[in-house]
């Protein structure tokens, strides 16, 4: 550790939604704050399909967050046949929408810093090393909350274990024929995962999920759903920008928090493990987090505690059920049921066979 320390209450890694969430909340409790992220620019490169449930819209209200409004989603089986559900949720700019709640925080009290990266912690210290440009430093912290993603950094440095992840990746390219409805789709060439269409006004997502232990080439399907939609019609050939990323898909971490580190958002494993949703329970738990944070330094020693089983009681049913379809359906895809449209039924959060809690149908092997 660098001899030049400084010092906060709180320290937050990560400037994504459940970061800057926390560190409002804990700003707005009276505490300093410092919230770092490795990249330079807030929500920059956007790697999301950019869709949120309705209660989030609290959190998008500045100017052009919003885009769109989704009102369905139409999922398409194996065998071509489509299935119909509302959806109702907003397409947003997700740069836009992630600088717009690190403002939150910086107008509550926080100090930003951006282009600054963790490089070690010393838990028995309670101090963490920094990195920014050429320039090291030591920040001694009171609390730090991990808000750095399925792949954390602060995780790592602790020696807390990975978390299971699937690979993703997506083009952003011209939507040629309107849409208020969200396309999946379910498939053996998908294995582990999906492919999406999301509408963004004049442009859309379009990308897919895949777990690289069944099928390491992401690039080939996506090519080819892309081709299919452009000779349709439906949308431009052109690919407008590329992203993608790893989406945790194990689950909760078995511990949010422990003495004075939590973990919030994607760090914590509450995205979720079938569809990739993630935003709403990183704002959630980073304000929860932000919350606790305030309790410990304000000398409750159940603070961590009450943090862990707020979380759980909100995320923990529908994390687990999804964990077990999740493992389930990766279970039968290397057999001739891969393509049966039950298969994807069980599997999919869009048709009532998901929530049913009779055990999976025995399938052929």
């Amino acid at each position: 550790m660098t001899s030049q320390v400084r010092s906060c209450d709180v320290l937050v890694v990560g400037l994504g939604p459940g970061g800057s969430a926390a560190a409002a909340a804990a700003a707005r409790a009276g505490l300093a704050v410092v919230a770092i992220d490795r990249r330079a620019e807030i929500g920059v490169p956007v790697q999301c399909a950019e869709f949120i449930p309705l209660p989030l819209g609290r959190h998008a209200r500045g100017a052009g967050v919003v885009v769109q409004r989704i009102l369905a989603m139409t999922s398409t089986l194996p065998s071509g046949a489509d299935h119909e559900a509302d959806f109702p949720g907003l397409m947003i700019d997700r740069a836009r929408f992630d600088l717009a709640l690190a403002e939150a925080a910086r107008a509550a009290g926080a100090r930003l810093w951006c282009a600054t990266s963790l490089t070690a912690v010393d838990a028995g210290a309670d101090v963490a090393a920094l990195r920014n440009g050429r320039s090291e430093f030591g920040l001694r912290y009171r609390v730090l909350i991990a808000a750095d993603g399925p792949r954390s950094r602060v995780a790592a440095a602790l020696g807390v274990p990975r978390l299971e992840t699937v690979e993703t990746r997506q083009y952003t390219v011209p939507l040629r024929v309107p849409s208020s409805a969200t396309d999946i789709w379910l498939a053996p060439e998908y294995p582990g995962g999906y492919a999406w269409l999301f509408p963004k006004g004049a442009i859309a997502n379009l990308g897919l999920g895949m777990d690289t232990r069944l099928a390491r080439d992401l690039k080939q399907p996506l090519d080819r759903l892309h081709g299919m939609l452009a000779a349709e019609g439906r949308v431009g050939a052109e690919i407008l920008r590329r992203t993608g990323g790893p989406i945790p898909v194990g689950g909760m971490r078995s511990k949010l928090a422990e003495r004075n580190v939590a973990f919030v958002g994607d760090a914590a494993g509450l995205t979720h493990p079938i569809t990739g949703a993630g935003i709403a329970a990183a704002v959630v738990s980073g304000e929860s987090a932000g919350d606790a944070a305030a309790r410990y330094c304000a000398g409750d020693a159940d603070a961590w505690r009450a943090y862990d089983e707020e979380i759980r009681d909100q995320f923990e049913t529908s994390l687990e059920r999804a964990v077990a379809r999740r493992r389930w359906l990766v279970s039968r895809w290397q057999s001739r049921d891969a393509g049966s449209d039950h298969v994807h039924r069980r599997a999919w959060i869009a048709f009532p066979d998901y929530f049913r809690d009779e055990a999976a149908p025995a399938l052929a092997a």
